[in-house]
C-alpha cells in the first residue's frame, strides 16, 4: 500500500507503543450517546449493555414512564411543564416546544470533557422527530462534534409517517456535522431470513458497532494510529455520512471485508465511493496461523482506485488479537451523493371520471421517498394503489347496516379476489351497488366520505 496508491496519514508510527484512549485524563468519555424518544432510547438501553469503552450514554423523554424503565442512569425528562412526563402525543411541535424548555439542563451535558456526541432517534413519531434537532443543535452550539443516527419507518407504516419522518431528519440535518439514516425497509431485504425481533436488533447493532467503531479507532495501537482528530477531519461538516464495520476470512478476506462493511442499512441508494472524505482502518492479529501479507494491502486499493481523483483519503491499521485469522476494516465516509436507480420511474396517473391526474404535491413526495427507499420500491407501491377497486354506494345503501357490517368484516385481501363475496354484496344491495372499475374513480383512502355522500370501500 504505497503513498501513490492511497494519500496516507502524514504521521507513521514505526512502532505501535503509541497508545491513544477513547479517554480524558481524568477518566471520562469523550464519546457520548443521546437517546431521544422512544426508538432512541431503545437503541441507547440496548448500547448501554455492550459495556463500550470510552463511550456514556444518556436517555431523554418526554414520557417519564419511559424512563423508569431505562436501566440508563443518565436521564433528561423533556419539558416538564410542556408535556407533564405524558409523552408527546405523536406531536412534534410539541416535543420541540419541551426540549426548548429544557435547553438548561440539555446543554449540561455536553461539557469540557466531551469531544464527540451521537443523538440517535426513531423518526416518524413525536418526540423524536420533534425534540431530536433540539438536541443535537444544542450539542453542536457546544462545540461537539455532533453526528445524528436516525431511523426511518417501513413502507408499509404509510406516506404519512414517511413524509413525518424525512421531514424530522431533514430538520435534524441543519444541526448536525454528519447524517447516518437507518432504513427500517432495509432490514427487511438484508436480513429477511431473521426472525422479527433479532431484525430489529440489528437496527440497534448498526448504531453500537458506529459508536464502537469510533471508540476503536482512537483506542486502539498499531503501525499507522489513527486518533480523534482523524474521525473529526472526516465527518466535520461532513453532511450525509456512513460509519461501517466488516469481517473477512479465507481468499481474498480484506475484499470481503469491505464488502462486509457495505452491506449496512445505511448504505441504501448511496454510492459510497463518490464520497469527498473517507477513513479506514484495518485490523489483523498478529497472532494469526496466516499473518497479513502486504500483497493483501492490493486488495485496498483495487477498491480505491474506483474513487473520485479528488477524495481526501485517511487510513490506519491497528492489531486486535481476538480477530484470528480474520481481518476487520472499518470504513468512514462523508460528503457523498445519492444514487438512485437508472431504470425509468413509474409514474401513476390516477384517473378520476377518466381524467389523468397528478397532484404537484404526491409528486413531491414521490421523489423524496424514492431517494431513501429506491425507485422500484416506490414504483411498485404506486402500481398497487392504482390497481385498487372500490365499491360505491348510495346514501340510500350506506343505511344498510346489513350490508356495511357484511363487507367491513370482509378481509381487505379477499374483496378483490373472491367472487363469490361480490355477488353476496350485491344480493344484499339488492342490485343497487354499482361495482366501480379502477380506470373510473382514482385510489383513495377507505372510509373517506365524498361531498356526494357517497363512501368508497377498497376492494385490496
Amino acid at each position: 500500500m504505497s503513498g501513490e496508491d492511497i494519500a496516507t496519514k502524514s504521521t507513521i508510527f514505526p512502532t505501535d507503543e503509541r497508545q491513544v484512549s477513547s479517554f480524558n485524563e481524568n477518566g471520562s468519555a469523550i464519546i457520548k450517546v443521546v437517546g431521544v424518544g422512544g426508538g432512541g432510547n431503545n437503541a441507547v438501553n440496548y448500547m448501554y449493555k455492550q459495556n463500550i469503552p470510552g463511550v456514556s450514554f444518556v436517555v431523554t423523554n418526554t414520557d417519564r414512564q419511559a424512563l423508569l424503565n431505562s436501566p440508563v442512569p443518565e436521564q433528561v425528562l423533556l419539558g416538564p411543564n410542556t408535556s407533564r412526563g405524558l409523552g408527546a402525543g405523536n406531536k412534534p411541535e410539541k416535543a420541540k416546544a419541551a426540549a426548548e424548555e429544557s435547553a438548561e439542563e440539555l446543554a449540561e451535558l455536553f461539557d469540557e470533557d466531551t469531544k464527540m456526541v451521537f443523538v440517535t432517534a426513531g423518526m416518524g413519531g413525536g418526540t423524536g422527530t420533534g425534540a431530536s434537532p433540539v438536541v443535537a443543535r444544542i450539542a453542536r452550539e457546544r462545540g461537539m462534534l455532533t453526528v445524528g443516527i436516525v431511523t426511518i419507518p417501513f413502507l408499509f407504516e404509510g406516506e404519512k409517517k414517511i413524509i413525518k419522518a424525512l421531514e424530522g431528519a431533514d430538520e435534524m440535518g441543519k444541526y448536525v456535522d454528519a447524517m447516518l439514516i437507518i432504513n427500517n425497509e432495509r432490514l427487511t431485504e438484508i436480513y429477511s431470513d431473521l426472525e422479527f425481533d433479532n431484525a430489529f436488533d440489528k437496527a440497534d447493532e448498526t448504531l453500537t458497532d458506529a459508536a464502537r467503531s469510533i471508540s476503536e479507532l482512537i483506542n486502539f495501537k498499531g503501525k499507522i494510529n489513527l486518533d480523534f482528530e482523524d474521525v473529526n477531519t472526516t465527518l466535520k461538516d461532513g453532511g450525509t455520512a456512513i460509519i461501517s464495520t466488516g469481517y473477512g476470512e479465507g481468499e481474498n478476506r480484506v475484499t470481503k471485508a469491505i464488502e462486509d462493511a457495505l452491506n449496512s442499512p445505511l448504505l441504501k441508494n448511496r454510492d459510497v465511493q463518490t464520497s469527498k472524505r473517507f477513513l479506514f482502518n484495518l485490523y489483523y492479529s498478529k497472532k494469526s496461523e496466516h499473518p497479513f501479507m502486504m500483497g493483501e494491502a492490493n486488495e485496498i486499493t483495487a477498491f480505491m482506485n474506483n474513487f473520485a481523483k479528488d477524495v481526501d483519503v485517511i487510513w490506519g491499521t491497528s492489531v486486535d488479537d481476538t480477530l484470528g485469522d480474520k481481518v476487520k476494516i472499518t470504513i468512514l465516509a462523508s460528503g457523498f451523493e445519492i444514487s438512485l436507480s437508472n431504470e425509468t420511474t413509474y409514474k401513476p396517473k390516477p384517473r378520476i371520471f377518466g381524467k389523468p391526474k397528478q397532484e404537484p404535491a404526491a409528486a413531491v413526495n414521490d421523489s423524496r421517498i424514492a431517494v431513501e427507499y429506491g425507485e422500484e420500491k416506490v414504483a411498485e407501491r404506486n402500481r398497487q394503489k392504482a390497481s385498487a377497486n372500490y365499491i360505491l354506494l348510495t346514501p340510500q345503501q350506506m343505511d344498510n347496516d346489513t350490508l356495511i357490517n357484511f363487507i367491513e368484516k370482509t378481509p381487505t385481501f379477499r374483496r378483490g379476489s373472491d367472487t363469490r363475496l361480490r355477488e353476496e354484496w350485491r344480493t344484499l344491495a339488492e342490485s343497487q351497488t354499482e361495482i366501480a372499475e379502477p380506470t373510473h374513480q382514482a385510489p383513495k383512502p377507505a372510509q373517506e366520505t365524498t361531498g356526494h355522500g357517497m363512501r368508497e370501500i377498497e376492494f385490496d
